[in-house]
């Protein structure tokens, strides 16, 4: 495996019931790399940290952005705070700034360009970052499971909230 250390690259990780979703950013216009990991073995949590360590092993970020799932109204399962808990753990570990945004502070940021549910802000994404544009998943009835896509805008909108907060201008602060 090649090693890509690069200068201020940022790994936002999203986790989600089969697995986890990432971005890698090189700068709030230029994700570095993408993808969807699905995990349907036993001892999941074990199995994710080892992929997100393989991940950091060959880019080497500076910065990983996860969601904050510390606030009394965040819904994820025990297992996915778990999780969060060893990331923070491994970040530590590793010396990688952790940063951390609530569910109302994504919801916040992209209220600016009129995005407020998750398709939405997913679309608002997709519209400024063209390579995303093509994985939208469809409209989610009441009824269906979460596509695991969906996942992907999840930690697209992570990542794009830590260099919104840092003061680096975004492609959503031009409109």
């Amino acid at each position: 495996m090649s090693v890509v250390c690069q200068e201020n690259l940022v790994l936002a990780i999203y986790p989600f019931s089969r697995g986890f979703a990432f971005v890698l950013y090189e700068g709030p216009e230029s994700p570095f790399d993408w993808g969807v990991k699905e995990i349907r073995e036993k001892h999941r949590n074990d199995k994710t940290l080892a992929a997100i360590k393989e991940l950091i092993d060959r880019y080497c970020p500076v910065v990983i952005v996860i969601e904050d799932t510390g606030d009394r109204v965040n819904r994820r399962s025990s297992r996915i705070k778990k999780l969060y808990r060893m990331l923070t753990h491994l970040a530590t570990t590793e010396h990688i700034d952790l940063h951390r945004f609530s569910n109302a502070e994504v919801k916040h940021y992209f209220a600016a360009v009129g995005a407020v549910t998750k398709y939405q802000i997913a679309e608002a994404i997709g519209r400024q970052i063209p390579a995303f544009n093509h994985r939208l998943p469809r409209v989610r009835k009441p009824w269906m499971s979460a596509d695991p896509r969906q996942s992907l805008f999840d930690a697209a909108a992570l990542g794009l909230v830590f260099y919104g907060t840092k003061g680096i201008p975004s492609p959503f602060d031009a409109e």
